[in-house]
């Protein structure tokens, strides 16, 4: 799980205040309803909805509630309601005056999402990859505020959703906020500062890592559908996750690319399968991958991830220049001039310090520029994974390709579209056989 910090000591409202906020909250509804400058105004309540009751989410909300006295949780949803109660009473005891959520506004299933956002002002995003494009596009349609998770889509049928959905929050002056986290580091920035004031050079090559065991393990409690249990378990199905190139080395793309002044590679082939992790369980993902950028220049980026118990781990995002090297990861600096960030950083929260701070200021926080960019690079180098063929940057951008069912046409009562095979595991792609572009 990511780490979090409430702060709720700091940034907790009083029980007075809270009183008071709730007694005017009919009136200030009207006026919220009214646009984002409302609350320079002076509205003290801004209503937080949360799509997504695991563990992500919970800190975003948390973090949410922290970064402005007067933000109320107000609806949450998931695909399981015990999971909904569950987080709620974790959420109320963190922050008992803030959170104001009833049973009536506990929803579930796959569409509990479009009742949050009639809900709220602001919604935070956290569930299965495969529908942040949906519901941020549903959100902003609406008019409200987004913060969003990465990854910001799993293929590129979604990440054109994305795009449009950012793109339609600037005009309508909404903040969209992007869960990639690495640009609210301030440590982090000023790696990147001196990298683009040439403190190592010429970058000539790029290296990436997140190499760890498998992510968020959970046994399969009984009673639960085909549909339910790979719910359950999103991150270790493909569909509904995308793969941990898209899921978790997203970040370090990400980073290379900000490196890079926030260029894309124009290709990439890449390498991978599942070697260890076997086990139902484990789902259909690779366990293991390698891909190989090339940026117009001729720049590489290594990158490599893997989820597989017993191994070598690390994370870290290496920068190799003609005068020295870097580790944006660890804001240090290598070669003419040594340097070291000394300072400390909590990007989660910043992230949402800087969103309600939008919404108050009625200056409108928007990351489109470069979130759908920075995903679309893992989306590239998964394709790459799963064909073994090469993929260039334009060719993924054409392409309407998604997983199915699309997003939209998942019920509560489907079958899901994979299943296990006699044996209880789930088949894989086959790299040189599968196609998918």
């Amino acid at each position: 799980m990511e780490p979090l910090r409430t702060e709720q000591a700091r940034l907790g409202a009083s029980r007075r205040d809270f009183l008071k906020a709730s007694a005017a909250a009919g009136a200030m509804a009207a006026a919220i309803r009214l646009g984002p400058s409302v609350y320079a105004a002076g509205s003290d309540i801004i209503r937080v909805g949360m799509i997504g009751c695991g563990g992500r989410n919970t800190g975003a909300a948390a973090q949410a509630l922290s970064a402005d006295k007067g933000a109320r949780l107000v609806a949450m949803c998931d695909i399981f309601m015990d999971r909904v109660k569950e987080k709620r009473n974790i959420l109320k005891g963190q922050k008992p005056e803030q959170v104001v959520v009833d049973d009536a506004h506990c929803f579930e299933g796959f569409d509990g999402y479009k009742r949050v956002v009639e809900s709220s002002d602001v919604v935070v995003i956290a569930n299965a990859a495969k529908f942040h494009p949906l519901h941020a596009m549903t959100a902003v349609r609406a008019g409200k505020h987004v913060f969003v998770e990465k990854p910001h889509g799993i293929d590129p049928a979604g990440i054109k959703m994305m795009d449009a959905a950012a793109a339609m929050a600037k005009q309508k002056g909404l903040c969209f906020v992007s869960g990639l986290h690495s640009r609210y580091h301030t440590g982090y920035e000023e790696t990147v500062k001196r990298i683009h004031d040439g403190a190592i050079g010429q970058i000539v090559a790029i290296e990436e890592n997140f190499l760890r065991a498998p992510y968020v393990i959970i046994d399969r409690k009984p009673g639960l559908t085909e549909l339910q249990w790979q719910c359950s378990t999103q991150y270790h199905f493909r569909w509904l996750s995308g793969d941990d190139v898209v899921q978790s080395l997203v970040h370090n793309l990400d980073r290379a690319s900000w490196a890079m002044k926030n260029e894309v590679p124009v290709k990439c082939h890449g390498l991978g399968g599942r070697s260890s992790m076997t086990e139902p369980i484990y789902g259909d993902v690779f366990d293991h991958h390698s891909v190989v950028y090339e940026f117009a220049d001729g720049t590489p980026i290594y990158a490599f991830c893997r989820t597989t118990t017993g191994c070598y781990d690390e994370s870290s995002s290496k920068i190799m220049g003609s005068k020295g090297r870097a580790d944006i990861t660890r804001a240090q600096i290598w070669g003419e001039a040594n340097w070291k960030w000394a300072g400390r950083c909590d990007p989660y929260q910043r992230e949402h310090d800087l969103l309600f701070a939008g919404i108050r200021s009625g200056e409108p926080l928007n990351n489109g520029d470069y979130m759908s960019r920075s995903t679309m690079i893992g989306i590239m180098g998964q394709i790459s994974c799963y064909t073994g063929k090469e993929v260039k940057w334009d060719q993924a951008w054409a392409s309407d390709f998604y997983y199915p069912p699309r997003p939209e046409d998942c019920r509560d009562d489907m079958e899901p579209p994979v299943k296990p095979g006699p044996d209880g595991t789930y088949s894989v792609p086959k790299p040189g056989f599968t196609n998918l572009l």
